[in-house]
């Protein structure tokens, strides 16, 4: 008998990846006759996924986002109207309060750019919803990539990549302040019978200068479940990585090999480990799309049924906007070799590692990414993608999955109906908690962020009125 891997018993977790939007990485699937896509816009349409989530025992439901529109393909906006390509597009933080009530367990993942919007009005939002959530609601911390976005806010272009790290790291900054040091733990006493609701030398303003904001105030909500919401970041680039080394309490990652994810993952606890944070303490989610059925062939099948509805151009301006390549200007037969900037290789390149032995096409690209996104599709029933499921947990050494979709509800419930039993059968699901923050869902350990977290460790300065009126004492 071959030895045991060493975290052969690891649960699989699960994320939900949605948006607010009727078409998210399955650009061509609104068209499909059973997608209640349409819906999107509707209370009860996320409230019966949310609802459907939280009896399948699903982390959270991660709600990803775009502060702009998908305009780099052609030019202009057409295609992206056209194929519904995660157009239209509502604000994902106005579903929390919608989901957190139909709720008591879900987590709630939403994605906010820290390029766009002023730290101090954005640490209130965060705060109330994670009060309004009971210390449910999670941040994934992103700065932007479209240059629609930025236009549409008064910039010329967004900032340099760099740049836009060197903003992320003070905009944390301020909001660790504010959420971690501006109000003490004891500061509200609602005492009655003084009329003292909170003790004012309790809350201190965080004083913060710096080269991009000046916020000298204290945060106006008193201290929620989590103080800091939990946590997420994506980055991948160098600079993107060193940021989620020092911030991230999950990650994610897209890649349709067990080996670029383990590759991923291997840097990352690295990464961490080097900035000084327990590197075991990461949650590491992987994309995936699963399509299951009571039987295999009707899984095939299924899978089958979806791909004639993948659209090529609607999945070429999906990729245009993440890569900033205008695939409008190439052949379908083109080869990826071909294209002619750093940008489009270096974004497809994972696609060419999956199968060096193969040149992909532009065609086959977008088919590719068409269906589910950039990560693999695991097909089979129940007990054959639960073998899937496993096998990438044990050789990658991710966390759990970030899962995508081709039709919002019918996938999802097929997960949950079919794929969390086998995996409870097994053993390898993870545990229902009745009652607990994100966080401590999550990593096991309190609300709280851990002692070892930079948001942790910040400091306020006191102002200069401060000091004098603590000398004159």
């Amino acid at each position: 008998m071959s030895e045991a891997k060493p975290h052969a018993l690891k649960p699989v977790r699960f994320n939900a990846f949605q948006m607010n939007t009727p078409s998210h990485q399955s650009p061509g699937l609104w068209r499909h006759p059973r997608s209640d896509s349409a819906g999107y816009a509707g209370a009860g349409y996320w409230v019966e996924l949310a609802q459907l989530l939280e009896a399948g025992g699903f982390d959270a439901i991660f709600l990803a986002d775009v502060l702009g529109a998908y305009d780099v393909y052609g030019g202009n906006l057409d295609a992206a109207l056209k194929h519904g390509v995660q157009l239209p597009l509502n604000d994902p933080l106005a579903l929390v309060p919608l989901i957190a009530h139909a709720t008591t367990r879900l987590g709630i993942g939403v994605t906010a750019a820290v390029t766009y919007e002023h730290p101090y009005t954005f640490a209130r939002r965060m705060s109330t919803l994670d009060h309004l959530s009971g210390g449910r609601v999670g941040w994934n911390i992103v700065t932007g990539y479209l240059d629609s976005a930025a236009r549409n806010l008064g910039q010329e272009r967004q900032l340099g990549h760099d740049a836009r790290y060197d903003l992320a790291e003070e905009y944390l900054d301020v909001v660790y302040k504010l959420w971690e040091k501006s109000w003490d733990e004891d500061a509200v006493l609602r005492d009655r019978e003084r009329g003292v609701y909170t003790d004012p030398s309790r809350v201190h303003p965080i004083n913060h200068q710096g080269q991009y904001y000046t916020v000298p105030g204290i945060h106006l909500c008193e201290p929620s479940p989590q103080r800091t919401p939990f946590l997420y970041q994506a980055g991948a680039s160098k600079r993107g990585l060193e940021f989620a080394a020092r911030h991230a309490e999950a990650t994610f990652v897209s890649g349709p090999t067990k080996g670029i994810v383990q590759r991923y993952v291997d840097s990352a606890r690295a990464a961490v480990q080097a900035a000084g944070r327990d590197p075991a303490a990461l949650r590491v989610y992987a994309q995936a799309l699963v399509i299951v059925g009571a039987t295999e062939a009707e899984a095939r099948a299924r899978l089958r049924e979806y791909e004639e509805y993948i659209d090529i151009e609607a999945s070429l301006t999906l990729l245009s906007g993440w890569t900033g390549v205008d695939f409008s200007r190439y052949g379908l037969d083109d080869t990826v070799e071909y294209i002619d900037t750093e940008a489009g290789r270096s974004a497809l390149a994972s696609l060419s590692v999956a199968d060096p032995s193969r040149r992909w096409t532009v065609r086959e690209a977008a088919r590719f990414i068409g269906l589910g996104g950039r990560g693999p599709v695991l097909v089979g029933d129940a007990a054959q993608v639960a073998d899937q499921l496993v096998d990438w947990l044990d050789e990658t050494g991710i966390d759990g999955f970030n899962l995508a979709f081709a039709l919002p509800y019918e996938d999802m419930q097929g997960v949950v109906e079919l794929v969390v039993p086998e995996l409870k059968r097994r053993g390898r699901y993870r545990q229902d908690k009745e009652s607990a923050t994100l966080r401590e869902q999550l990593l096991g350990a309190g609300p709280r962020l851990a002692p070892d977290h930079p948001g942790r460790q910040v400091r306020i300065e006191a102002s200069p009125t401060d000091t004098a009126l603590r000398s004159a004492a």
